[in-house]
């Protein structure tokens, strides 16, 4: 990561990133974008017991929507739910266990609510993870990127059938400011080379890859992924761009040289849906 890039980063970040920023931004948003009767649809958001995926999980919940949360920590997601539902007032709560970083359980589990569900209308991906040590799964697999990266994609491709014949479906899927610091790398997606192995930039990585009172809180980092969910205005827009306080928002910095050519894109998509094959059942 160049020099360059930390500098450019750093101040975008204390720009647009904290408090002060979202504080800013929001002065520009139309309060009716959200007054939303999501009564009939059905919600899935993964990472859903605490921080932005709760907080994103609580709106939708007030809006009426029918809630699918993905935890992988039961007792958790239990507690999350309870407060999910006293919160809302809407009991159509439902937790689903699921670890991310197993990718057969996360075929499984797609292919079974495909079976039993009718419809889901939005898939939110929000879980995520960052280990500071490169530590393999049992299927051989690093974990930063098997849950970030893998297991997201496995989800999501599993899921779009169901979520395409639902009506005005959509897939939002959250991100970090910090995958603008890194330029896709499909040869080395498991991070065999980083030496030493650093998490926050296989985790900055892993964002490229899907695409403390200065902080912002976590209703004020959930806004977009609400608004994206929920709001008529935001399918106003092409499908594929990356969202900042409801506005599309450039994907790279300029100038930071982490642009990759559709050959290289095509490729690591590619490599992707091969590695996601191996774990089909």
């Amino acid at each position: 990561m160049s020099l360059y890039r930390n500098t450019v980063w750093f101040f975008k970040g204390l720009k647009e990133f904290t408090k002060n920023g979202f504080l800013s931004a929001s002065k520009m948003f139309k309060e009716d974008d959200l007054e939303v009767d999501c009564s009939g649809r059905h919600y899935m958001i993964t990472g859903a017991n605490s921080g932005i995926g709760k907080c994103i999980a609580t709106e939708i919940a007030k809006r009426g929507g029918t809630v699918h949360m993905v935890c992988r920590n039961p007792s958790s997601a239990e507690e999350a739910k309870q407060d999910i539902i006293d919160a809302s007032n809407n009991s159509n709560i439902f937790v689903h266990i699921l670890d991310l970083s197993k990718p057969r359980d996360v075929h499984k589990f797609a292919q079974d609510f495909c079976k039993n569900n009718e419809s889901l209308h939005v898939l939110v991906n929000n879980a995520g993870c960052m280990f500071n040590i490169r530590e393999l799964t049992e299927d051989n697999l690093e974990k930063n990127f098997v849950t970030n990266t893998l297991g997201t994609y496995i989800l999501t491709t599993q899921l779009l059938p169901l979520i395409k014949q639902s009506e005005k479906p959509r897939v939002v899927t959250v991100s970090s400011g910090g995958m603008l610091v890194q330029k896709l790398d499909y040869t080395d997606m498991q991070f065999e080379k980083m030496k030493p192995f650093d998490g926050t930039l296989a985790y900055a990585q892993n964002k490229r890859q899907q695409l403390k009172d200065k902080l912002r809180t976590p209703d004020e980092g959930a806004d977009t992924a609400v608004w994206l969910a929920v709001s008529p205005a935001a399918v106003q827009h092409p499908a594929g761009l990356f969202f900042q306080d409801r506005n599309p928002a450039p994907t790279h910095l300029p100038l930071a040289s982490t642009k990759v050519t559709t050959k290289e894109k095509e490729e690591f998509m590619t490599a992707l849906e091969e590695l996601s094959k191996k774990f089909a059942g």
